[in-house]
């Protein structure tokens, strides 16, 4: 009796133990991760050097460089004095849009993609269209060009677009409608 006792004591007793943390069976430093942000650093210079060189190739035309990374042109700019508005968060745009290569090949061409209403960054659209939207004014046509990390990157649209691949879209801003507060004056 006393050993069964002392065997139920010495089994409470190695049972009570806290647990201990198990050790990872391999561990990983962070080259891998560090590895991609040099490799993605690299294919975004070789992009933007790669599309100053295809602008380089129209010296007519007046390229402009946005703060977020991409460039454009103005088609047709607005020469109305009182045309200042520029879409803000939650305004609704109203444009159309058409897409091609860095290189000019359509891949959507005018008319493919329906005419298209937006509600400013509280939808789903590309980045750089997103970016790019809020540069207009209504009634300009502005032709963008896009770094594939500002158009469709990794993955492409899954239809025309490939992974990786710079565009240039042209948008006209048909229509900017200020968001309406709807909530009641108190």
């Amino acid at each position: 009796m006393r050993i069964l006792g002392l065997l139920m004591l010495i089994l409470f007793v190695t049972s009570c133990k806290s647990p201990e943390a198990r050790r990872p069976v391999s561990q990983n430093s962070g080259s891998y991760i560090d590895e991609s942000v040099e490799r993605n650093k690299e294919m975004i210079s070789k992009e933007e050097d790669y599309i100053k060189q295809v602008m380089g190739q129209e010296p007519e035309t007046e390229f402009l460089a946005s703060a977020d990374g991409f460039w454009y042109y103005y088609n047709e700019k607005s020469t109305d004095s009182l045309n200042t508005e520029m879409p803000e968060f939650g305004d609704v745009v109203v444009f159309d849009y058409s897409i091609s290569s860095i290189e000019g090949e359509s891949i959507y061409a005018e008319g493919e993609k329906p005419t298209r209403e937006y509600a400013i960054d509280k939808e789903k659209l590309f980045t750089g269209l997103r970016q790019g939207l809020k540069l207009m004014k209504e009634g300009e046509t502005v032709t963008f060009l896009f770094p594939s990390h500002k158009a469709f990157g990794y993955y492409g649209d899954k239809e025309k677009i490939g992974s990786n691949v710079p565009i240039k879209a042209k948008v006209t801003l048909h229509n900017i409608k200020e968001e309406s507060n709807n909530e009641p004056n108190n």
